[in-house]
Order: C-alpha cells, then structure tokens, then sequence
C-alpha cells in the first residue's frame, strides 16, 4: 500500500509539473508568436508586444501588413484565432498581427488606458494622454516591429475597441500619415466628442491613409449616440479628410462588436468593393454616399 501511494504521489508531481509549462504550440491559432517589451521614455509606461507572424513567414521573403491592435491583453487573443478562420476561407490577406498590452486590467498596476487612449477631457482629470502614446507609437513600437520583422509601412493598421476606438479616430485626425488603415470598433467619444469634430491637421495634406468607424446597434445610448453623430458629421463633410466607410453592426453590442468590426473593417481597407462592410461611405475625391443611411 505505501509502494501505491508513493507511485501515486511522484505521478501526481509529474503531472503537476507538465500543467507548469503549458505547451502553447498545441493551440495551434496562435501560430507563431513572439514577445516583446517598450519601456516608452514618452509616457513612462511598460508594453508588452505580441507579435503573431504569417504561417510562410520563414519560407517567404514577403513583407506584409501589420494590424496593431489596441487593448491586446483582450483583443489579441480574442481576434488571433478568428482571424486564422478568416484567413482559411481566404477573406482576408496574410497580416503580421501586434496586440499592446498593458498586462493588467488594474490601473494600480499599469493599465493606463484610460490615459493614453483619450484627447483632454474637463469630465476627467487623468484623460489627455494621446499625444504621448501617439509618440511612443511613433518613436518606440513602430521602429522595434519594422526593424525586426518584414513589416509594410505603407501598409500599417490600427485597430481599437471603446477608448482604444477613440485613440483610432484621434491618429486619424491629428498623424492620419502614420497609418494606413485606421478601424474603431463602437469608439468611446462620450467625454469629449466636439474635440473629434473638427479638424487637427492640414486639411490640404494629402494621405494615403482609410478610416473604418463601426457601431454596433445595440451599443448603450451612452457610446453610440455620440459615435453616430460623428458619422453623422463626416460622411456629410465635403470633402472629408480620408476615404471613410461608417458601418452600422446591427445586432452587435458594445462588447460583441470587436470580430464584426475586425473582419468588415479588414475587408473593407483592402477591398471596398467587397460585399458585408455595409456601410455609409464619404470619399476623399466625391463626397459622401448615401449607400445606407445613418440611424437617427
């Protein structure tokens, strides 16, 4: 019997010592990932980089676009394995994909979203930091990601839920050059919505440069009045700063949105004649294009 259960405890160490290092390659969605940490002189914050590579990243000598995913603790491994989906049914192209992570969800310990995602508010004391985090982007993420890997600079793409989706549309107005494709998933402009209605850079500058804004219907009023009204507004300026696709996800809440957003806003970047981005559209070149109007 003490033979037994000695055979039994030195079994149950073994197992327990397996489960300590869990073997990641077997959930095989996320593909290829690697690790890196920014420690920004900008905004004195620490971000953990997860970096998903192509399946013939090794074997190609491609480069390719990169989706830089705002709130990646959440995002990136909500998004990775629906995004391996899309790419086996062929509905999106071969991306390297970067989550930014804070690591935490606790501002005590560094989640400094609330901060570095937000244009000045008077309802919040701590909001106002995009400019800095626009700064760390430009001078410390983007530079570690194209110097390490085949990365398109002409082809980068920013992506962001609620807060995350606020810091989109503040690129996209103040540095529209520093990316190519900008999607905000049911952006959160409550605090602060007349600062994203006008105008933040010369609007004589010429970029190459696309925005997507989705709302998901059944958003709370709290987020969704104040992003239809800029939906509203843009798709009626003539003409608007970029080529902007503003698309109503009828059905989706705050919360379920991100993967319609991520797959109709891909879509619709790299192909906007695509079927399922169904959208408002405004064009750099002809005005706006009531192809599905805005709830009111």
């Amino acid at each position: 019997m003490r033979r037994c259960f000695s055979s039994l405890v030195i079994a149950l160490l073994v197992a327990a010592d397996a489960a300590a290092e869990p073997q990641y390659q077997y959930l095989q969605a996320l593909g290829d990932t690697r690790y890196h940490v920014v420690e920004s002189t900008f905004t004195e914050q620490r971000y953990h980089l997860f970096v998903r590579l192509p399946e013939d990243y090794e074997e190609s000598t491609e480069s390719y676009p990169v989706v830089y995913l705002l709130d990646g603790g959440w995002l990136y491994p909500l998004l990775l394995g629906y995004y391996k989906y899309l790419k086996a049914g062929d509905e999106v192209p071969s991306m390297i994909i970067v989550g930014i992570s804070y690591g935490t969800d606790d501002f005590r310990q560094g989640n400094n979203r609330s901060t570095d995602y937000t244009a000045p508010s008077v309802e919040r004391e701590h909001w106002g930091g995009a400019a800095k985090f626009q700064q760390a982007l430009t001078a410390e993420v983007l530079p570690l990601i194209e110097a390490t890997y085949r990365a398109r600079k002409d082809r980068r793409i920013l992506f962001g839920q609620s807060i995350g989706g606020q810091f989109v549309l503040y690129a996209a107005l103040t540095e529209p050059q520093l990316f190519w494709g900008y999607i905000a998933s049911n952006p959160a402009l409550h605090r602060n919505l007349p600062y994203f209605l006008e105008r933040h850079n010369d609007p004589k500058m010429s970029v190459d440069a696309r925005v997507f804004v989705a709302s998901g219907s059944e958003d709370d009023a709290t987020f969704r009045e104040p992003a239809l009204q800029w939906m509203r507004h843009w798709t009626s300026v003539e003409p608007p700063p970029w080529p902007l696709c503003a698309a109503d996800l009828t059905g989706h809440s705050h919360f379920s949105a991100p993967p319609a957003a991520f797959r109709d806003g891909i879509r619709w970047l790299f192909d906007a004649d695509v079927p399922g981005a169904n959208c408002r559209l405004a064009s750099a070149s002809s005005g706006s294009d009531p192809r599905v109007s805005l709830p009111r």
